[in-house]
């Protein structure tokens, strides 16, 4: 499902060239729950980042589904994460003045669902989520872990091909985030296809995968007993 060829990812800091990416080369297939673990400072969002479209690499190959996303249009980008990829983020990113419903309807929308049907997916994602009861409740009536829910069923309405979550449970405490963690053990079994950054050595083991990232290196690959 993903594929990444000698990716590098350089910033410039005055006289300084900072490496943020280091030549990784490695593919995720499809239905696979992948995690991304490294120190602070590792290049872990940083590649996550790449990986699903939201900047763009200095050198190296990310392929998608077998075709490459680097080398194209920035219109062709904008579809693909419309239309097959989903987001988390640890701020839960949702709109404070929009239901349930309506943030996670949103991008239906703009792929030119009608509202009728677009409410339709929402509520199906709210309700694997376990949200079904509280789709009309806005931001300020929900628990972290249930706006973090929100931004997980935003991110599935579309049935996108793969999500990316972004330190999704960072803001969260413990029993809230095994909650959430459940989420998406409970997705992927069902054949979604998941990378996800997380600092939490414990939650990172819950996936089939782990890659470890130091100075934007990859240096541990491994495969955890499930």
């Amino acid at each position: 499902m993903i594929t990444t060829k000698a990716l590098t990812k350089t910033f410039q800091s005055g006289d300084q060239k900072i490496v943020a990416l280091d030549a990784l080369t490695f593919s995720v297939p499809e239905g696979q729950f992948l995690t991304i673990t490294g120190k602070s400072g590792s290049g872990k969002s940083t590649l996550l980042y790449q990986l699903g479209l939201l900047d763009e690499p200095t050198s190296g190959d990310v392929l998608i589904d077998g075709n490459s996303v680097v080398n194209i249009k920035e219109q062709e980008r904008t579809m693909i994460r419309l239309n097959d990829l989903g987001y988390i983020f640890q701020d839960y990113a949702i709109l404070p003045s929009l239901t349930a419903l309506e943030n996670t309807l949103l991008p239906l929308l703009m792929q030119g669902l009608s509202l009728a049907q677009a409410e339709k997916k929402a509520a199906h994602a709210l309700a694997r989520v376990g949200l079904g009861d509280r789709m009309h409740n806005l931001p300020s009536a929900l628990s972290g872990g249930q706006q973090q829910r929100v931004a997980i069923a935003r991110a599935i309405g579309h049935d996108p091909k793969i999500i990316f979550a972004d330190e999704p449970t960072a803001n969260l405490d413990s029993e809230t985030s095994e909650q959430v963690m459940q989420v998406f053990l409970d997705l992927n079994k069902e054949g979604q296809t998941i990378v996800m950054v997380t600092h939490e050595a414990d939650y990172a083991k819950l996936a089939h995968r782990t890659i470890t990232l130091a100075d934007g290196k990859l240096v541990s690959d491994v495969m955890n007993q499930k």
